[in-house]
Protein backbone atom coordinates (compact mmCIF):
# COMPACT_ATOMS: atom_id res chain seq x y z
CA UNK A 1 0.00 0.00 0.00
CA UNK A 2 1.28 3.59 -1.20
CA UNK A 3 1.32 6.09 1.51
CA UNK A 4 -1.03 8.09 -0.26
CA UNK A 5 -3.42 4.90 0.06
CA UNK A 6 -2.80 4.17 3.88
CA UNK A 7 -3.77 7.91 4.71
CA UNK A 8 -6.30 7.38 3.06
CA UNK A 9 -7.72 4.53 4.37
CA UNK A 10 -6.46 5.99 7.86
CA UNK A 11 -8.73 8.73 7.44
CA UNK A 12 -11.51 6.95 5.90
CA UNK A 13 -11.39 4.50 9.58
CA UNK A 14 -11.59 8.02 11.42
CA UNK A 15 -14.48 9.22 9.93
CA UNK A 16 -16.47 6.35 9.64
CA UNK A 17 -16.11 5.86 13.16
CA UNK A 18 -16.97 9.52 14.41
CA UNK A 19 -20.01 9.10 12.40
CA UNK A 20 -20.94 5.97 14.25
CA UNK A 21 -22.37 7.01 17.38
CA UNK A 22 -22.07 3.51 19.07
CA UNK A 23 -18.29 4.07 19.13
CA UNK A 24 -16.79 5.68 21.96
CA UNK A 25 -13.08 7.81 21.66
CA UNK A 26 -10.48 8.22 23.85
CA UNK A 27 -7.28 10.35 24.09
CA UNK A 28 -4.70 10.19 26.82
CA UNK A 29 -2.12 8.59 28.83
CA UNK A 30 -1.92 6.08 31.48
CA UNK A 31 -3.47 7.67 34.20
CA UNK A 32 -4.55 10.66 32.37
CA UNK A 33 -7.66 9.86 29.86
CA UNK A 34 -10.23 12.04 27.89
CA UNK A 35 -13.29 10.00 26.67
CA UNK A 36 -15.78 11.06 24.35
CA UNK A 37 -19.31 9.71 23.39
CA UNK A 38 -22.63 10.50 22.55
CA UNK A 39 -26.30 9.08 22.67
CA UNK A 40 -27.49 7.68 19.37
CA UNK A 41 -30.40 11.12 19.41
CA UNK A 42 -27.62 13.66 20.64
CA UNK A 43 -27.56 16.83 18.86
CA UNK A 44 -24.33 17.17 16.79
CA UNK A 45 -22.45 20.46 15.41
CA UNK A 46 -20.16 20.24 13.10
CA UNK A 47 -16.38 21.62 13.62
CA UNK A 48 -15.64 25.63 12.31
CA UNK A 49 -12.59 24.19 10.35
CA UNK A 50 -11.51 21.24 8.17
CA UNK A 51 -10.99 18.76 11.32
CA UNK A 52 -12.95 16.07 11.49
CA UNK A 53 -15.14 15.74 14.11
CA UNK A 54 -18.22 17.21 16.26
CA UNK A 55 -19.26 18.54 19.41
CA UNK A 56 -22.05 18.40 21.50
CA UNK A 57 -23.73 19.97 24.47
CA UNK A 58 -21.70 17.76 26.80
CA UNK A 59 -17.76 17.44 24.77
CA UNK A 60 -16.27 17.44 21.60
CA UNK A 61 -13.80 15.78 19.45
CA UNK A 62 -11.15 17.27 16.76
CA UNK A 63 -9.37 14.82 15.14
CA UNK A 64 -6.36 15.33 12.15
CA UNK A 65 -5.42 12.06 10.17
CA UNK A 66 -1.31 12.85 9.49
CA UNK A 67 0.51 11.43 7.59
CA UNK A 68 2.71 9.40 10.58
CA UNK A 69 -0.83 7.92 12.29
CA UNK A 70 -1.33 4.52 12.34
CA UNK A 71 -4.29 2.41 14.17
CA UNK A 72 -3.56 -0.64 15.85
CA UNK A 73 -6.60 -2.72 16.60
CA UNK A 74 -6.14 -5.09 19.56
CA UNK A 75 -7.86 -7.21 21.90
CA UNK A 76 -7.16 -7.90 25.54
CA UNK A 77 -8.13 -10.52 27.92
CA UNK A 78 -9.65 -9.27 31.02
CA UNK A 79 -11.00 -11.41 34.24
CA UNK A 80 -14.37 -11.38 32.87
CA UNK A 81 -13.33 -11.89 28.95
CA UNK A 82 -11.56 -9.05 26.21
CA UNK A 83 -11.70 -5.67 25.75
CA UNK A 84 -10.95 -4.26 22.41
CA UNK A 85 -10.35 -1.18 20.84
CA UNK A 86 -7.87 0.81 17.97
CA UNK A 87 -4.79 2.69 19.55
CA UNK A 88 -4.30 5.63 17.68
CA UNK A 89 -0.23 5.68 16.93
CA UNK A 90 2.11 8.14 16.39
CA UNK A 91 6.25 7.58 16.18
CA UNK A 92 7.84 8.01 19.31
CA UNK A 93 10.34 10.05 17.84
CA UNK A 94 8.03 12.44 16.80
CA UNK A 95 4.80 12.35 19.31
CA UNK A 96 6.22 14.39 22.01
CA UNK A 97 4.09 17.27 23.26
CA UNK A 98 5.30 20.19 25.68
CA UNK A 99 5.78 17.59 28.43
CA UNK A 100 5.61 20.81 30.97
CA UNK A 101 5.89 20.36 34.55
CA UNK A 102 4.10 22.94 36.15
CA UNK A 103 0.60 24.99 35.42
CA UNK A 104 0.97 26.95 32.83
CA UNK A 105 -1.46 29.62 31.26
CA UNK A 106 -1.14 28.98 27.25
CA UNK A 107 -3.72 32.24 26.04
CA UNK A 108 -6.93 32.13 24.01
CA UNK A 109 -7.74 28.28 23.15
CA UNK A 110 -7.64 29.35 19.41
CA UNK A 111 -7.70 25.87 18.00
CA UNK A 112 -11.43 25.20 20.56
CA UNK A 113 -13.93 22.88 18.24
CA UNK A 114 -16.37 25.56 19.24
CA UNK A 115 -16.26 29.34 17.93
CA UNK A 116 -17.27 30.58 21.37
CA UNK A 117 -14.56 28.59 22.81
CA UNK A 118 -12.07 30.38 21.06
CA UNK A 119 -11.51 33.06 23.56
CA UNK A 120 -11.61 31.42 26.03
CA UNK A 121 -8.32 30.71 29.03
CA UNK A 122 -6.56 27.28 28.36
CA UNK A 123 -4.11 26.27 31.36
CA UNK A 124 -1.73 23.56 30.72
CA UNK A 125 -1.85 21.60 34.35
CA UNK A 126 1.81 20.47 33.75
CA UNK A 127 1.48 16.44 34.08
CA UNK A 128 4.39 16.02 32.16
CA UNK A 129 2.98 13.03 29.91
CA UNK A 130 5.23 12.40 26.70
CA UNK A 131 1.75 12.15 24.15
CA UNK A 132 -0.79 14.77 25.63
CA UNK A 133 -0.95 18.20 27.43
CA UNK A 134 -3.90 18.06 29.47
CA UNK A 135 -5.04 21.30 30.13
CA UNK A 136 -8.25 22.54 31.64
CA UNK A 137 -10.34 26.01 29.98
CA UNK A 138 -12.68 28.41 31.25
CA UNK A 139 -13.72 32.31 30.70
CA UNK A 140 -14.74 32.72 34.29
CA UNK A 141 -12.98 35.25 35.70
CA UNK A 142 -13.05 34.12 39.03
CA UNK A 143 -11.97 30.60 37.65
CA UNK A 144 -8.96 32.51 35.78
CA UNK A 145 -8.07 34.43 38.68
CA UNK A 146 -7.80 30.99 40.89
CA UNK A 147 -6.07 29.08 38.02
CA UNK A 148 -3.30 31.96 37.49
CA UNK A 149 -3.04 31.34 41.20
CA UNK A 150 -1.49 27.88 40.54
CA UNK A 151 0.90 29.20 37.83
CA UNK A 152 4.45 28.25 38.11
CA UNK A 153 3.60 25.15 40.81
CA UNK A 154 2.96 21.51 40.29
CA UNK A 155 -0.51 20.67 39.90
CA UNK A 156 -0.48 17.84 42.94
CA UNK A 157 1.32 20.05 45.35
CA UNK A 158 -0.16 20.84 48.46
CA UNK A 159 0.70 24.58 48.43
CA UNK A 160 -1.46 24.79 44.77
CA UNK A 161 -4.45 26.11 45.47
CA UNK A 162 -6.04 24.70 42.50
CA UNK A 163 -6.37 21.33 43.25
CA UNK A 164 -8.74 22.56 46.16
CA UNK A 165 -10.71 23.98 43.85
CA UNK A 166 -11.19 22.35 40.59
CA UNK A 167 -14.41 19.90 41.08
CA UNK A 168 -15.88 23.36 42.30
CA UNK A 169 -14.74 25.35 39.30
CA UNK A 170 -15.51 22.72 36.60
CA UNK A 171 -13.60 24.11 34.13
CA UNK A 172 -13.25 22.42 30.31
CA UNK A 173 -11.03 19.93 30.29
CA UNK A 174 -9.16 19.80 26.77
CA UNK A 175 -6.62 16.77 26.55
CA UNK A 176 -4.87 17.68 23.26
CA UNK A 177 -2.02 15.21 21.61
CA UNK A 178 -0.61 15.03 17.88
CA UNK A 179 -3.69 13.51 16.22
CA UNK A 180 -6.09 16.12 17.67
CA UNK A 181 -8.15 16.61 20.91
CA UNK A 182 -10.88 15.95 23.38
CA UNK A 183 -12.88 18.13 24.90
CA UNK A 184 -15.47 17.35 27.90
CA UNK A 185 -17.33 20.30 28.81
CA UNK A 186 -19.64 18.28 31.95
CA UNK A 187 -19.19 19.40 35.56
CA UNK A 188 -16.23 16.92 37.43
CA UNK A 189 -17.35 14.19 39.44
CA UNK A 190 -17.03 15.11 42.84
CA UNK A 191 -15.05 12.64 44.94
CA UNK A 192 -15.79 9.04 45.54
CA UNK A 193 -18.83 10.42 42.27
CA UNK A 194 -19.05 7.24 39.70
CA UNK A 195 -18.38 8.59 35.60
CA UNK A 196 -21.34 10.44 34.28
CA UNK A 197 -23.02 9.17 31.13
CA UNK A 198 -20.97 10.94 28.86
CA UNK A 199 -18.00 12.86 28.15
CA UNK A 200 -15.36 12.64 31.03
CA UNK A 201 -11.84 12.81 32.06
CA UNK A 202 -9.85 10.67 34.65
CA UNK A 203 -6.23 12.06 36.40
CA UNK A 204 -5.12 9.26 38.27
CA UNK A 205 -1.92 10.11 40.33
CA UNK A 206 -1.08 6.76 41.16
CA UNK A 207 -0.60 5.81 38.06
CA UNK A 208 0.90 8.70 36.59
CA UNK A 209 3.41 7.83 39.03
CA UNK A 210 4.65 4.65 36.44
CA UNK A 211 5.64 6.88 33.64
CA UNK A 212 4.28 4.19 31.61
CA UNK A 213 2.32 5.42 28.43
CA UNK A 214 0.06 2.42 27.91
CA UNK A 215 -0.79 -0.50 30.00
CA UNK A 216 1.32 -3.35 30.24
CA UNK A 217 -1.24 -5.53 28.34
CA UNK A 218 -1.51 -3.21 25.49
CA UNK A 219 0.10 -4.80 22.73
CA UNK A 220 1.64 -1.99 21.20
CA UNK A 221 4.42 -2.47 18.78
CA UNK A 222 8.12 -1.51 19.59
CA UNK A 223 8.75 2.41 19.05
CA UNK A 224 5.19 3.52 18.94
CA UNK A 225 2.95 5.32 20.92
CA UNK A 226 -0.78 5.32 21.56
CA UNK A 227 -2.35 8.76 22.07
CA UNK A 228 -5.77 8.10 21.35
CA UNK A 229 -8.39 5.28 20.64
CA UNK A 230 -11.90 4.29 19.14
CA UNK A 231 -13.43 1.69 21.17
CA UNK A 232 -16.37 0.58 18.50
CA UNK A 233 -19.20 -1.21 20.30
CA UNK A 234 -18.68 -4.49 21.88
CA UNK A 235 -20.35 -7.62 21.75
CA UNK A 236 -21.25 -8.13 25.88
CA UNK A 237 -21.59 -4.67 27.62
CA UNK A 238 -22.66 -0.94 26.49
CA UNK A 239 -20.29 1.91 26.77
CA UNK A 240 -20.82 2.17 30.55
CA UNK A 241 -19.65 -1.75 31.12
CA UNK A 242 -22.70 -3.06 31.91
CA UNK A 243 -23.39 -6.64 30.89
CA UNK A 244 -25.79 -6.75 27.31
CA UNK A 245 -26.78 -10.00 25.87
CA UNK A 246 -23.51 -10.99 23.49
CA UNK A 247 -23.98 -9.92 19.57
CA UNK A 248 -22.05 -11.95 16.97
CA UNK A 249 -22.66 -8.77 14.54
CA UNK A 250 -20.72 -6.67 17.20
CA UNK A 251 -18.26 -9.37 17.29
CA UNK A 252 -17.76 -9.89 13.51
CA UNK A 253 -17.62 -6.00 13.21
CA UNK A 254 -14.12 -5.78 14.94
CA UNK A 255 -12.81 -8.94 13.28
CA UNK A 256 -12.90 -7.24 10.26
CA UNK A 257 -11.15 -4.12 11.89
CA UNK A 258 -8.42 -6.84 14.01
CA UNK A 259 -7.75 -8.45 10.37
CA UNK A 260 -6.99 -4.75 8.49
CA UNK A 261 -5.14 -3.11 11.58
CA UNK A 262 -4.39 -5.75 13.57
CA UNK A 263 -0.84 -6.93 14.30
CA UNK A 264 -0.62 -10.20 12.03
CA UNK A 265 1.86 -12.33 14.37
CA UNK A 266 -0.74 -11.77 17.16
CA UNK A 267 -3.76 -12.76 14.94
CA UNK A 268 -1.55 -15.99 13.86
CA UNK A 269 -1.27 -17.14 17.67
CA UNK A 270 -4.90 -15.97 18.56
CA UNK A 271 -5.92 -18.61 15.52
CA UNK A 272 -4.28 -21.40 16.40
CA UNK A 273 -1.16 -20.71 14.40
CA UNK A 274 2.73 -21.92 15.32
CA UNK A 275 4.40 -18.65 16.83
CA UNK A 276 7.53 -17.58 14.95
CA UNK A 277 10.82 -18.16 16.43
CA UNK A 278 11.46 -14.52 15.20
CA UNK A 279 8.03 -13.36 15.96
CA UNK A 280 8.40 -9.59 17.92
CA UNK A 281 5.15 -10.63 19.97
CA UNK A 282 5.73 -10.95 24.18
CA UNK A 283 4.72 -13.83 25.90
CA UNK A 284 2.54 -12.16 27.69
CA UNK A 285 0.59 -10.89 24.55
CA UNK A 286 0.85 -14.03 23.23
CA UNK A 287 -0.79 -16.13 26.17
CA UNK A 288 -3.41 -13.06 26.18
CA UNK A 289 -4.53 -13.51 22.37
CA UNK A 290 -5.14 -17.41 23.19
CA UNK A 291 -7.05 -16.23 26.47
CA UNK A 292 -9.24 -14.18 24.31
CA UNK A 293 -9.66 -16.87 21.33
CA UNK A 294 -10.59 -19.09 24.15
CA UNK A 295 -13.52 -17.15 25.80
CA UNK A 296 -14.95 -15.72 22.27
CA UNK A 297 -15.19 -19.43 21.09
CA UNK A 298 -17.08 -19.86 24.19
CA UNK A 299 -19.64 -16.98 23.41
CA UNK A 300 -19.81 -17.71 19.70
CA UNK A 301 -21.02 -21.20 20.91
CA UNK A 302 -23.84 -19.61 23.23
CA UNK A 303 -22.74 -20.39 26.28
CA UNK A 304 -23.76 -17.69 29.50
CA UNK A 305 -20.72 -16.59 30.64
CA UNK A 306 -20.45 -14.71 34.46
CA UNK A 307 -19.35 -11.83 34.51
CA UNK A 308 -16.05 -12.42 37.16
CA UNK A 309 -15.90 -10.26 40.17
CA UNK A 310 -11.87 -10.37 39.41
CA UNK A 311 -10.31 -7.99 37.97
CA UNK A 312 -6.57 -7.47 36.20
CA UNK A 313 -4.49 -4.41 35.39
CA UNK A 314 -6.52 -3.18 31.69
CA UNK A 315 -9.78 -3.92 33.62
CA UNK A 316 -8.51 -1.12 36.29
CA UNK A 317 -7.62 1.33 33.73
CA UNK A 318 -10.69 0.78 31.68
CA UNK A 319 -12.64 1.16 34.73
CA UNK A 320 -11.03 4.74 35.48
CA UNK A 321 -11.67 5.74 31.90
Amino acid sequence: MTPSSQAEAVAALLREALADPSTAWSLGSFGAIAEFMRDPDEAVSALPDDRMGVATERGAIALTACSDLRPVAYETAVASGWNHAVALCLPEATCAMSRRRVVTELGPDRDAAREQDCEAILFDLGLDLLAVDACVRTSDPEAIACLRSGVGQPLFDPANPIGRQLVAMSPHRVFLAGVGRIEVYAPIPGPGGTSPEGPHTHVLPKLLRSGRTHAATTPIPAGWVPCAGLHPAHPYKDMMGQRIAFDAARYEAFQILLDRWGDPDLLVIKRGGAERSDSPVSSRHAQGARRVAEVQARYLRGEVIEADTGTDEEETVADHA
